[in-house]
């Protein structure tokens, strides 16, 4: 039986001068549950890339409007939620950031990059939240 060791949770307000906030949590998690320093990169992109869309295009930048985000350490898996209090968006209809047509643009790439640096995103609450599961092994 699985057992939940670690839970953890913050909620910041929508600036994106607080993803510092973020990367201290994922250090703290990270450092608890002694994770290789190749999945710390991968977790540390892809959550920060997830509370950015959250910030930017969930909240629209609106500072009055939080992010909460939440962490579950079960086992070698870590589970990020991260939840916004936008309207949400059409995940399955995202164009592809590797077309030839979409290489140049600034943005659009995060949920692509989410979904290649974690073992599992899944979409809920019409993708107001993301959920990214990482299976880690300690050093």
């Amino acid at each position: 039986m699985e057992t939940l060791e670690v839970s953890k949770s913050i909620q910041i307000n929508s600036k994106t001068e607080n993803i510092t906030l973020v990367e201290k949590l994922i250090d703290e998690v990270c450092e608890q549950n002694k994770v290789t320093e190749d999945h710390y990169g991968n977790i540390l992109i892809a959550i920060t890339e997830a509370v950015n869309n959250a910030i930017l295009h969930g909240n629209k930048n609106n500072p009055d409007k939080v992010v909460n985000i939440n962490v579950e350490t079960v086992s070698n898996k870590l589970s990020f939620k991260i939840s916004d209090q936008g309207k949400g968006f059409d995940y399955n209809n995202l164009p592809d950031p590797t077309d030839p047509e979409n290489i140049e643009k600034p943005n659009g790439r995060g949920v692509f990059l989410m979904k290649n640096l974690a073992d599992e995103v899944a979409f809920h609450n019409n993708g107001t939240t993301v959920e990214l599961k990482f299976t880690v092994y300690a050093n």
